[in-house]
């Protein structure tokens, strides 16, 4: 796996072209499996001899991982991410109602309003300079980061600190050293973020957690409330990040596109599933654990093995979604659902929020800029420096029509 991580769609390709399941070498020579073909990979993410728990990690539980391996955050952070059976079902049931269709309408209005904002701050961002703005960092970043943290009760101070070490955390070409450093800060934030809402309790989700917590200690240990929150707040933020920047990446290399936007051939949702498939915000997410030998589409995979699920290559599966797959389709009407939220037990559990944000996003993003386009060619914009998210450090556009 390339630690730099750049496109990986022809590397995804040419892996499909050989079978629905690779053998790949991990950072450090750590030997692993990637599933990329849609079925495989939807038949490996609900398969009942497959678990988190990285106590089946046979290779860190040998030793062999050393502390400051750039992947170790994703076997070893406790929270629902890594937990199976029961106590998957406890952790995901003390963050589930905040997450649902219905709480998220009640967001809607905020949501909105905080994306009419942003987009205020990005036209005055383009004003000041030559009509050029960096939209991940003004508007991409913001919004997702803004809305999950109101939803935890994190306050604004933190909101850049918590991204660029979110960013250390997830980037898979980070030195030992580093990766030590970024997570024992991330943890020293969280934690400060969990003290301050335990001496003054609001109507947000980390107040929840907590009060649980103490209200039946085995609930929730300590660990666990700091573990949650990384969670949270990385993949509440991260992924919805990638997800609108892809979109609009797309979107300005594919005008036909948003012309079927326009003439109502296609809708808001129906760019936000597109984008999901053919350029998944997550490409390679670690890890999962056969309990036993297991022989998904013909291939042996033994028991221990750490295996990444590879939204991204199952995302443009020919098998799957028809010899057209790498093309970009917003009236695509293939009856296959993607998996780049996931299936099964681990189905994303912000699922309807990522999508709320994507939506509001885009529908204000060019209605009020109809002719925003790329600054840059999108084939010179700096990719993201890990195979795990997919997409790019910075997104320049151009405004057209402002006036200062």
């Amino acid at each position: 796996m390339d630690p730099s991580g750049t496109c990986p769609h022809a590397v995804n390709a040419r892996l499909l072209s050989d079978g629905a399941v690779a053998r790949v070498l991990l950072p450090g020579e750590v030997e692993g499996v990637a599933v990329l073909g849609h079925e495989a990979l939807k038949e490996f993410l609900a398969h009942p001899h497959v678990a988190k728990d990285a106590r089946h990690f046979a290779a860190l539980r040998e030793g062999a991982i050393p502390d400051g391996w750039p992947l170790k955050t994703f076997a070893t952070v406790q929270g629902m991410t890594t937990a199976d059976g029961a106590d998957h079902r406890r952790l995901r049931s003390l963050v589930s109602k905040a997450f649902t269709v219905g709480r998220v309408e009640e967001l809607r209005p905020r949501i909105e309003a905080l994306t009419s904002s942003l987009l205020d701050g990005l036209e005055k961002a383009a004003l000041a300079g030559d009509g050029v703005v960096d939209l991940r960092r003004h508007f991409a970043l913001p919004l997702p980061m803004g809305v999950i943290c109101e939803l935890l009760g994190v306050d604004p101070e933190h909101h850049d600190r918590l991204h660029r070490l979110s960013n250390q955390v997830v980037a898979t070409d980070i030195g030992p050293a580093e990766a030590l450093a970024a997570n024992r800060e991330l943890v020293e934030v969280l934690g400060t973020v969990a003290a301050t809402r335990a001496e003054n309790p609001r109507d947000d989700l980390v107040s929840a957690l907590i009060a649980a917590r103490e209200a039946d200690g085995d609930r929730l240990g300590e660990h666990e409330l700091i573990g949650t929150l990384m969670l949270m707040v990385i993949a509440g933020h991260e992924t919805t990040l990638n997800l609108i920047t892809n979109a609009v990446r797309a979107l300005c290399t594919h005008r036909d596109q948003l012309d079927s936007v326009r003439s109502g051939e296609a809708d808001w949702s129906d760019v936000v599933e597109e984008t999901l498939r053919w350029d998944s915000p997550v490409s390679y997410f670690p890890f999962r654990y056969p309990t036993r030998d297991l022989v998904v589409d013909g291939t042996p995979i033994p028991k221990g093995t750490p295996v990444l699920a590879g939204y991204s290559a199952a995302g443009r599966d020919p098998e799957a979604h028809g010899p057209d797959a790498d093309r970009f389709d917003v009236t695509r009407r293939s009856g296959t659902r993607h998996l780049s939220l996931g299936h099964g037990a681990h189905y994303c559990l912000g699922a309807p929020l990522a999508r709320a944000e994507g939506v509001a996003a885009l529908a204000q993003l060019f209605g009020r800029f109809p002719d925003l386009e790329l600054a840059v060619p999108d084939t010179g914009l700096p990719r993201h420096a890990s195979f795990v998210g997919n997409s790019v450090r910075e997104l320049p556009v151009r405004l057209r029509g402002l006036t200062g």
